[in-house]
């Protein structure tokens, strides 16, 4: 046998397809979907946006099964790899994720994925416990008084002064977000951080030009 047979024939092994027994696909899946189970009620737990997204939840555990069973495909043949790799890049999400923490899950899930698929079961096991310790204890940590947004509606503009002295009053921060002013009206949009948001709008609320004072809770990102 020549070199260059030796060559090709080294070279069409590496390629060889490796069988995956039907069981072991089965216990892969079980455990990635027990797991991606666990990332669901933890996600629900510590979730603390407005509204709850079941459907983004939901696709967390899809996430991992989908990307457990694309690395059992890649460890059967690494022809079939490439491809899929080329497939893949041609993918493009465009939906924006605004909460870090979402990314955190997603990212945990697709890492649970790709630790199963490729038979260390047990590592995600153990990484999921770490990162739900990290979670919730840090989720413990206070944070401090939160920011809100104070909506202000008054009948006369000369009322600012006024206004502001109560605000700075009560708020250990006061920063003016908006401000709109007509003749014979004045709307102001001010973030605040304050511990006395009741008695705060009630003593607005007491000033002869202010119409209406609200506070209104915000993730971040304000548009006015």
């Amino acid at each position: 046998m020549s070199l260059i047979d030796i060559f090709k024939k080294s070279f069409l092994e590496g390629y060889a397809s490796v069988r995956i027994d039907v069981v072991q696909i089965v216990i892969c899946m079980a455990v990635t979907v027990l797991i991606a189970g666990y990332i669901f009620l933890i996600y629900r737990t510590v979730n603390k946006n407005a509204f709850y997204n079941r459907n983004f939840n939901l696709s967390l555990i899809a996430l991992s099964v989908i990307t457990a069973a694309v690395i059992l495909t890649i460890q059967s043949n690494i022809v079939i790899s490439l491809g899929m790799v080329g497939a893949l890049s041609i993918v493009r999400f465009r939906t924006a994720i605004k909460d870090p923490m979402d990314l955190v899950f997603l990212f945990w899930s697709i890492s649970v994925g790709i630790i199963c698929g490729a038979g260390f079961a047990v590592v995600a096991v153990v990484a999921s416990i770490v990162i739900t310790v990290i979670i919730l204890l840090f989720d413990r940590v206070p944070g401090g008084v939160p920011a809100v947004i104070l909506l202000i509606n008054a009948s006369d503009y000369r009322a600012e002064g006024r206004m502001m002295e109560t605000v700075e009053k009560h708020c250990s921060m006061s920063r003016v977000k908006a401000r709109n002013l007509t003749k014979d009206k004045l709307s102001m949009a001010i973030e605040v951080r304050t511990g006395e948001g009741g008695r705060l709008v009630e003593e607005l609320m007491d000033l002869e030009s202010v119409i209406s004072a609200s506070l209104v809770d915000h993730d971040g990102e304000v548009t006015f």
